[in-house]
């Protein structure tokens, strides 16, 4: 992520323009100075190495009973499966006419008849009644030492193909792996990552770097059904990879997730403000942009439904997860982006912050205060 500048912003509630400063640094040296008349930047990064590039997809260190999962898929045919459906900032799209067919067992707020995985918003992921069908899938899913946000078992049909593309913000710099547990295969379903053609053995956790150029085709007789796990990041998951995979891993790229810290509720009011909010902050699902930034949109951190929400015109876009020290990640998303709420200094705002890898881009917004009403 490169590029540093100036960009102007305007609080809410008021013409005046206020400086704001966008920083781009390594993660770990991350700083920025907000004045009231200029912006400071700043970038600094990693030396980049000789190291390779870890594996396109490698074998993690988890079995499963193939038979049993395959069991449990085949009972659940009853079901409904329905067709795969992409989702972005911009929210559902339209429903692919390759034959492929998801059920979904955890997703945006429990609800079965979604099969993308979500994002950011204003609900959790949580399990569907689905899963409580599927005991020793549920079992399996258990034991993945990560936050899960979105499991779907995906049925390619046979002699389907599903175009090469790419996933977008899925991995290890992201803080997002998508694995997979091949449950009904064929030696004709592979897997095309890179240019490279695997057939994923079934029972075994996998993983595979989506972030590059990829498609699955199943030129087998039957139905390649897998169960396909998005989580966040944590030391015990990449415990589970294997040395080829971490060896020339940097640590440093990797966004790693954090327990949610809890907060009462005279805890979270203490952090509702307004502020001019920088526009592309909400595209979570989109790469940053480049160019010169759009105009900030009138902002504010408020209680809407009993959780603390992000707001943008007086509409809530996210609920907000604390993750400690007035630093929140948005519901559904990992801690690629997050926003820190300083209300306790002289000059009270709001830093904004989005990460790839090691490099950070911070946008600093003065803020004010919403007091309580009489």
């Amino acid at each position: 992520m490169t590029g540093t500048g100036t960009d102007a912003s305007t609080s809410p509630g008021s013409a005046a323009t206020t400086a704001a400063t966008t920083v781009t640094t390594a993660a770990t040296t991350a700083t920025a100075t907000t004045a009231t008349t200029t912006a400071t930047t700043a970038a600094t990064g990693a030396a980049t190495g000789d190291r390779a590039a870890p594996p396109t997809a490698v074998p993690l260190d988890r079995f499963y009973d193939a038979e049993r999962l395959a069991a449990e898929a085949r009972a659940l045919r009853s079901m409904t499966w329905r067709a795969q459906r992409a989702y972005g900032q911009d929210g559902l799209a339209a429903r692919t006419e390759v034959d492929w067919r998801i059920l979904s067992l955890r997703g945006p707020s429990g609800d079965p008849d979604r099969t993308d995985p979500g994002g950011a918003g204003l609900v959790p992921h949580a399990d569907t009644p689905h899963l409580a069908h599927a005991p020793y899938t549920a079992e399996a899913l258990a034991g993945i030492p990560a936050p899960l946000r979105s499991v779907r078992l995906m049925a390619l049909g046979p002699g389907a193909r599903v175009h090469e593309h790419r996933d977008g913000k899925c991995g290890y710099r992201w803080g997002a792996l998508r694995l997979h547990i091949p449950v009904i295969t064929n030696p004709g379903a592979v897997v095309v990552i890179g240019g490279e053609e695997r057939h994923w053995n079934a029972g075994r956790l996998w993983f595979g770097d989506f972030d590059r150029l990829h498609y699955v085709r199943n030129d087998g007789a039957e139905p390649r059904v897998h169960l396909v796990i998005d989580t966040m990041v944590t030391p015990a998951l990449l415990e589970l990879f294997p040395t080829e995979f971490t060896d020339p891993l940097r640590w440093s790229e990797v966004v790693f997730a954090r327990e949610p810290v809890p907060l009462n509720p005279a805890e979270a009011a203490s952090f509702r403000c307004g502020f001019a909010l920088p526009a592309a902050f909400p595209d979570w699902s989109e790469e940053e942009p480049e160019g010169p930034p759009a105009p900030d949109l009138p902002g504010a951190v408020d209680v809407v439904d009993g959780r603390l929400t992000l707001l943008a015109g007086g509409e809530p876009l996210f609920a907000l997860v604390h993750l400690g020290l007035g630093e929140f990640r948005l519901e559904g998303w990992t801690e690629e982006r997050t926003l820190h709420v300083d209300l306790a200094s002289p000059e009270p705002r709001v830093r904004f912050r989005v990460r790839r890898g090691n490099a950070l881009s911070e946008h600093v917004r003065p803020a004010r205060p919403i007091q309580e009403g009489p």
